[in-house]
């Protein structure tokens, strides 16, 4: 395995972003994962996968691996379903398009979504009413305290909102190296989201499909997701914020426009993007970074931004919507 030093991060993080590494590695096989784990055991590690849900303020002092673990296999399969395992350093949306292309439902929903399938358990991914704890069946990965091979249920997990065991307890501490996946075989399209919905309304006729879904997500996605080639962007920056009841409906007599829906605990998540906007920062900028102008939970580089000015136009948004709603947003990008 070849060890990189003082190496940019420039073209693996979405952002953008100028930032250098101390020590720089890929991963291919688990030996090599193993034994680069073994030699800088002492020394700060982060794992990289696809670098789209990341935002480097500074230089990283220690070594990050870049995940390259591939692979795609059908484990199991009884009546209703199969187990698919992927290797961590699969691209997801390859793996997506393998379930469409063998009629497994499922992952259709979560079309087109950045990164690899090592971050999916971990940030348990979601979009158009769908998260990957759904389908989820298992996760193997090594504990960097023991250096064994750990294998976690979908219980085991925890999962939550944009949250898991993975980004908790296990911090840092543990790096997936495959997940495995159940999916149908006899798929039920879910197209519980009103954009999704709209979508399919004006271009599906009769019995929807799951590859149907799959290209009505893509072309929502691309309407209102800037490129990352063009513009900077680890996608939502914020996570959709959850209140009580309560605080729902009294906001709701000051802000008529605004929806939310009950989550199954009871409180009511509300759109980020709204409370952004209506604070008035969609589309405005602050150096060279900025609140896109076609969805206000993206935020972008215009070319040249440093992350801390990122953090910067984040803390500054942060405080407008506590201001205007009482609301605390929190980041769903990773910020190192």
């Amino acid at each position: 395995m070849e060890i990189k030093t003082d190496y940019s991060l420039k073209n693996l993080n979405t952002f953008g972003i100028e930032v250098r590494v101390k020590k720089y590695a890929e991963a291919d096989s688990l030996e090599s994962l193993s034994a680069c784990l073994s030699e800088f055991s002492q020394m700060p590690k982060l794992i990289l996968g696809g670098g789209s849900n990341i935002l480097f303020t500074k230089d990283f002092d220690g070594l990050i691996i870049r995940m390259r673990l591939k692979g795609i296999e059908l484990v199991h399969r009884d009546s209703s379903c199969v187990y698919v395992k992927a290797g961590a350093g699969e691209i997801w949306d390859d793996l997506v398009d393998y379930a469409l292309n063998n009629n497994f439902g499922g992952l259709e929903n979560l079309s087109l979504i950045p990164g690899t399938v090592g971050a999916s358990p971990i940030q348990n991914i979601g979009a158009y009413g769908v998260e990957v704890k759904d389908v989820l069946h298992e996760v193997e990965g090594i504990n960097l305290t023991t250096g064994k091979i750990e294998i976690y249920s979908n219980e085991a997990c925890r999962f939550g909102y944009r949250n898991s065991l993975f980004k908790q307890e296990l911090k840092n501490n543990f790096v997936v190296t495959s997940v495995t996946y159940r999916l149908s075989l006899e798929p039920k399209v879910n197209v519980s989201y009103e954009a999704l919905k709209k979508e399919l309304a004006a271009s599906a006729e009769g019995e929807i499909t799951i590859r149907e879904v799959s290209e009505a997500v893509k072309r929502v996605r691309r309407s209102k997701l800037p490129d990352p080639g063009v513009l900077g962007n680890a996608g939502s920056f914020f996570k959709n914020p959850e209140i009580d009841k309560e605080n729902f409906l009294e906001l709701k007599a000051k802000h008529q426009d605004l929806t939310g829906y009950e989550t199954p605990t009871g409180r009511i998540k509300i759109p980020a993007g709204y409370l952004i906007q209506k604070s008035g920062w969609k589309g405005r900028r602050l150096g060279n970074a900025g609140s896109y102008e076609k969805q206000a939970l993206i935020l972008v580089n215009y070319g040249g931004a440093t992350g801390s000015e990122v953090l910067q136009l984040s803390s500054a948004i942060k405080e407008s919507v506590y201001k205007e709603f009482g609301v605390h947003l929190e980041t769903e990008v990773n910020i190192i």
